[in-house]
């Protein structure tokens, strides 16, 4: 039973956080982490502790990511399944990214691609996450140069941004938009940056995401130009009407 609720709560955590309501996310994700340890499955405690992680790196906290990720790894131990060595280093990866360490950044990214190409063909599946691909590791390199934008920049190729943007998660798909417009704008590029960033905030207002739309807004803060051209007047006006 304890199980059946750390997921539950988990899951509750994942629509709080897809919402922007990042209080009861957090709330939920400590309820999920101390129900699946009250089970005794240190698999799954480490999963809930990895997921929080992801939360912290996201939302603005990557010192606490850091730490989470790191207490993952210590209920795992050392026989830790492949791809929840991958996994938790691109949330690494992600965490450092954040607080502007290229270097860290790059070791956990070199690390996450190491791992991965050591997976068999058909991997054990992690109970609670599907098999690492080029996908996901191309999403995080594009999520990674876009949190480095504004200090060491990373490059990162056509290629990888093709390759993440490929993603049959409508919802990925439109966070990572907005990752890849991130880096257009922190290269001068503000037309391409807003045309993708509308594009992107258009499928959140659609899929009532408030992450979504919070990535948007936040994306907007950082344009500090006191020149609006038309598209970032039109993406304004679009910012300024959604309301979820």
């Amino acid at each position: 039973m304890a199980s059946v609720g750390s997921e539950a709560a988990s899951f509750a955590a994942w629509l709080a956080w897809d919402m922007a309501d990042y209080g009861s996310a957090r709330r939920w994700y400590g309820s999920s982490i101390k129900a699946a340890h009250a089970s005794g499955d240190m698999l799954l405690a480490a999963y809930q502790t990895g997921s929080l992680a992801s939360f912290e790196a996201d939302t603005g906290t990557p010192h606490e990511a850091l730490r989470l990720v790191g207490e993952a790894r210590h209920h795992l131990g050392k026989d830790m399944p492949v791809l929840a060595t991958v996994w938790l280093s691109s949330i690494e990866a992600i965490a450092h990214a954040s607080k502007g360490d290229r270097a860290a950044c790059e070791r956990a990214l070199r690390t996450c691609d190491r791992h991965a190409s050591t997976m068999p063909a058909s991997p054990v599946v992690w109970p609670w996450i599907f098999a690492f691909d080029e996908r996901k590791i191309a999403a995080c390199r594009v999520t990674c140069a876009a949190r480095l934008a504004s200090t060491q920049p990373i490059r990162v190729s056509e290629k990888d941004i093709a390759v993440a943007l490929s993603s049959g998660n409508d919802k990925q798909r439109a966070l990572l938009t907005i990752d890849a417009a991130t880096s257009h704008l922190r290269s001068g590029d503000a037309e391409a940056a807003f045309t993708l960033a509308s594009r992107a905030l258009g499928e959140g207002v659609r899929l009532r995401s408030g992450k979504i739309v919070e990535r948007a807004r936040r994306l907007r803060s950082t344009y500090t130009d006191s020149r609006r051209t038309a598209m970032v007047r039109e993406f304004d006006a679009q910012l300024h009407a959604t309301y979820l």
